[in-house]
């Protein structure tokens, strides 16, 4: 499987701090945005990933995170030169999807938990396509799922007036290979866009919408909003303060995963030896030799 973040947009929703940079290299507490999306790519097993951004932003997703080979991972990048919609990012990724399966999480989206490592490590989508659901008390500013006790989704809808459930959908997506082919026959909405609601009605309607509920121990933050970005800021603060363990932190998830060794993470880490980051990372050494 492979793996697409899409971090395009022009994050208007966060001007003015957003008109000079792009919104998925803004911090969340410690670290650029972009590398939580990433962690958790990563944490799913997908070595092999997609950074999608705007003809502007795409030279500092580069400049940031290379090639990925540092991580023991493949990092490549595509321009979408328009914000088209989510479902969007299959087509301009088709080149790099080729006949793989692929997910696709959204470069603003921020996920925590103790269980966050093994749902994901766990994924298998089976020739279906598979989506999250994640409670909220305002549903209607989401994608909303509805589903019965035994996770058989029932109606799935795009912020509607009347939400069915109160479970939003995340910005983490997982599909067969047919996904690109479906993006391609959508029609854009009413608001211009090519819809990835769209896309999960039409596996609901093939009955191969799969749903995963989120437990309380796993916390999502779709920090598209100045009030988005100070909660999920201060959340990894104090769950790194108080657990000793970071969060998004890839350097971490690469070494956990056996896709670099001990000198390579010392590498790593020697960059950043004046903070806290780079002393996190030396400590990961002596935390595996206790």
């Amino acid at each position: 499987m492979k793996g697409i973040i899409l971090a395009g947009g022009f994050g208007t929703r966060l001007f003015p701090i957003t008109k000079v940079v792009s919104k998925q290299l803004l911090p969340i507490y410690d670290k650029p945005m972009i590398y939580y999306p990433l962690s958790v790519l990563m944490m799913a097993n997908i070595r092999e990933i997609l950074v999608i951004s705007t003809p502007k932003d795409i030279s500092n997703y580069k400049i940031l995170l290379g090639d990925g080979s540092h991580l023991g991972i493949s990092l490549n990048y595509k321009i979408q030169d328009q914000p088209r919609g989510l479902a969007d990012a299959f087509i301009v990724g088709e080149s790099f999807i080729a006949d793989s399966d692929v997910s696709l999480i959204l470069g603003d989206n921020v996920f925590c938990g103790e269980q966050l490592n093994k749902i994901l490590n766990g994924i298998s989508i089976e020739n279906n396509a598979l989506i999250f659901a994640y409670p909220v008390s305002n549903p209607s500013d989401f994608g909303v799922v509805a589903f019965d006790s035994a996770n058989n989704v029932h109606s799935i809808e795009e912020k509607p007036m009347y939400p069915m459930s109160n479970y939003a959908v995340p910005g983490l997506y997982f599909y067969n290979n047919k996904v690109v082919k479906i993006a391609k026959d959508i029609e854009a909405s009413a608001r211009g866009e090519l819809e990835i609601t769209d896309i999960n009605r039409i596996y609901l309607d093939q009955k191969k919408l799969k749903v995963k509920l989120l437990n309380n121990e796993v916390k999502w933050f779709d920090t598209g909003s100045c009030g988005g970005l100070i909660e999920a800021s201060n959340y990894i603060h104090n769950y790194q303060k108080d657990n000793g363990k970071y969060v998004g932190c890839i350097e971490e998830v690469a070494y956990d995963k056996g896709y670099i060794n001990d000198y390579d993470l010392i590498a790593l880490a020697d960059k950043l030896k004046s903070t806290d980051y780079g002393k996190y990372l030396l400590s990961l050494l002596s935390r595996d030799i206790g």
